[in-house]
Formats: structure tokens, C-alpha cells, sequence
């Protein structure tokens, strides 16, 4: 198709998959056509939840014609298979993160996709909020000057106590910095442009956690990533950053800093879609809360950016390119930490634009 809105499949009925088909299902500019899942029970569950017509297998789904965009909600390990299917089909591919378990299979997922003249997206998305848009509207300003450093932290003590299957996030493609440091690494991306090089030290706490909740509570299972991560992140022609991901932390802590050479900026947890976004000059004794405008819509706004370009013919804004940075990052991290050392970033981007004003994902533009 080349009008009207863009047909989509969502793939992996799990617990986020709530959260982008109520937002998913409000936008004019997409229609929400089909959900897949390995259970098919709960696909269709799902589906009928959310007035979606069709459910059933990932075959089911991509054997479609009015399918246009995959939406794959998959755990990680699943991430590449089903871009790499779906891309194979002829659909274009928007993937929760990490994008990949790796470089060499998100390198796959960028070449299938060039090859066949397709579109790859991923999360996050949280860059596209009206929080980390307004921080980038200011940082452009010039209002704190020349970016020169940033700290940057997620610390708690991890998701077991809270999460029924909480097993995942400890194994490979899991641990704080594959689980929240996309949302960190993609805003400070956004924000200030791709990294040069990267090093780290890392710690593992604890080699077994328990499950804290549900039907499996008191049950043990082993930790195999590391559960505290240091990075120095290296911005060429601009800032250095620090940043801590930690599982391992009594402290609850979620916070990026910008210092410039006329003072600094303090935005909100990138993990959110919000504010509140502060910000003090080089010589004030406290921070001021700055206007923040732009969208508060939770996941899914960059399955409609991507949906709004495709009809457009420009670039869409959380890009598989971005995602494979992203992902290059942590996986150059994780290796820091392991052998004591620097490692380059070889892959490279141009910064995302900024929503244009007034960008609205309740209005029907593709009508």
C-alpha cells in the first residue's frame, strides 16, 4: 500500500503487549490487524481483548497481504528470528530491545532489510516523549552552552520481587545494562550523537536470586550477567559520560545529568515519556523547572513515526540504526568490563530529528 493507514501485526502476546496495542489501537494513522504469540490461546486472548481481528502463529500473520509493519514483542532471544521472517516476508520490522542478542545478527536484521528495501525500527521509543524532546529543544539552544560531561544512573535491587518470571532478565541479553541501558544509551544518543568508544568494569553480586512473587515465589535461579555495570562513555567533539546500570543497589536511583560550560541540565528518567526537566545556569544555587511540551503517549509512538514515514517517504526517528548502536554500546561495554579495557564503536549515525511541533499521534494524517 501507499496511502491510508499502515496495516500492523503485533508478534509476542506478553505482558508489554497491553501497553502498545491500547495505544497502537487509538491511532488513526495505523490499524492493528493481527496478534501472534507461540501460545496460540493467548494470541487469541489478546486479540479479543483489544478488538484485534485476527490472531494466531507468526505464518498466520505474515501470510497477510494487508500487513505492512511487524510490531516483534518477542524475548530477546527470539529478537533476530522473527525481524529476519517477518523481513523475508516482505514486512517491514519494528522490534522491542534490545534489537538483536548481538551485533552480527543485528547486522543481519540492517542488511536483510536494505537488501529487500524494507524498514527496521526499535526500541526505545522514550526519546520521542515530550521529556527528552524538550531536553533536546534546550540542549540545541545553547541554554547550558557546550555539552562537557554526563552522569547517568538506573540503580535498584532488580526485578525479582515484583516479576513472576523475573529468570529472563538475568540471563544473557538481560542484566541492567541489556534491560534499562537502552533507555539510557538511546536518549544520550538522541541527545548528543553517536559514541567513539567505550570502557567499563563490572561485578555480579550474587550467582543465584529468588523469585519474589507470584506461583514460582521462594524459587531459586542463577544469575549469569554481570548485575552492576560502570561505563565511560567517550562523545567525540563533545561530552564524556559515566553511567552506572545496577541490580545490585539498595538505592533507587534514575537520573541523567548534563553539565555544560554554562550550567547544566537534569531530565527525566528516560524510561518515561514525561518530565520533569530542570535545568540551572553556571552561578545559580539551585535547579528551576523548565517548560516541557510535546507528547506524553506511551509505547508505541515509534511504531507511528516509522508508520507516518513509511507513507512519507522520509526518515523515521527510532531507527534500526540507532537500535544496532545501541546495541553495539552494551555489547562493547559488556567486553570493557570483561578484558579492562577501551573498545571502539565502529558503527556510526546522524542524531535523530526532533518531532516537529505539534506532532500528535491521536490526529489522522494519512487519510
Amino acid at each position: 500500500m501507499t496511502a491510508g493507514p499502515v496495516g500492523v501485526a503485533l508478534v509476542g502476546a506478553g505482558v508489554i503487549s497491553g501497553q502498545y496495542l491500547r495505544n497502537l489501537t487509538s491511532f488513526p494513522d495505523v490499524r492493528v490487524l493481527a496478534v501472534a504469540d507461540l501460545d496460540g490461546g493467548r494470541a487469541a486472548a489478546v486479540a479479543r481483548e483489544h478488538g484485534v481481528p485476527v490472531s494466531g502463529s507468526l505464518a498466520d500473520v505474515l501470510a497477510l497481504p494487508e500487513v505492512e509493519l511487524v510490531v516483534n514483542l518477542t524475548v530477546p532471544a527470539a529478537h533476530a528470528a522473527v525481524a529476519l521472517e517477518s523481513l523475508r516476508a516482505g514486512k517491514h520490522v519494528y522490534g522491542e530491545k534490545p534489537f538483536a542478542m548481538d551485533p552480527a545478527e543485528g547486522a543481519a536484521i540492517l542488511a536483510e532489510a536494505a537488501a529487500r528495501g524494507l524498514r527496521a525500527g526499535g526500541a526505545p521509543d522514550t526519546f520521542l516523549g515530550a521529556g527528552l524532546q524538550s531536553a533536546l529543544h534546550a540542549l540545541r539552544s545553547g541554554l547550558i552552552g557546550e555539552p562537557v560531561a554526563v552522569t547517568a544512573a538506573t540503580q535498584s535491587l532488580g526485578p525479582e520481587s515484583w516479576h513472576p518470571n523475573p529468570e529472563f532478565f538475568y540471563q544473557p541479553g538481560g542484566g541492567p545494562l541489556f534491560d534499562l541501558g537502552p533507555y539510557y544509551l538511546t536518549a544520550l544518543v538522541s541527545l548528543l550523537g553517536p559514541v567513539a568508544r567505550v570502557a567499563a568494569s563490572t561485578r555480579r553480586a550474587r550467582a543465584e536470586r529468588v523469585v519474589g512473587s507470584g506461583p514460582k515465589a521462594g524459587t531459586p535461579f542463577p544469575v549469569d550477567v554481570p548485575t552492576h555495570v560502570n561505563a565511560l562513555l567517550d562523545f567525540p567533539g563533545t561530552a564524556t559520560a559515566a553511567a552506572t546500570f545496577s541490580f545490585d543497589s539498595p538505592v533507587n536511583r534514575r537520573m541523567i545529568e548534563i553539565i555544560g560550560t554554562e550550567g547544566a541540565l537534569s531530565l527525566p528518567d528516560p524510561n518515561t515519556f514525561e518530565g520533569p526537566l530542570l535545568a540551572r545556569g553556571a552561578h545559580d544555587k539551585d535547579w528551576r523547572e523548565l517548560p516541557v511540551s510535546g507528547t506524553t503517549t506511551s509505547r508505541g509512538i515509534g511504531v507511528l513515526d516509522l508508520a507516518r514515514s513509511l507513507r512519507a517517504g522520509t526518515p523515521h526517528r527510532a531507527s534500526g540504526e540507532l537500535a544496532y548502536h545501541v546495541l553495539e554500546l552494551m555489547t562493547a561495554i559488556a567486553e570493557a568490563g570483561e578484558r579492562g579495557e577501551f573498545r571502539p564503536i565502529t558503527s556510526t549515525l546522524t542524531a535523530p530529528e526532533p518531532l516537529p511541533d505539534g506532532w500528535d499521534p491521536h490526529a489522522a494524517t494519512l487519510a
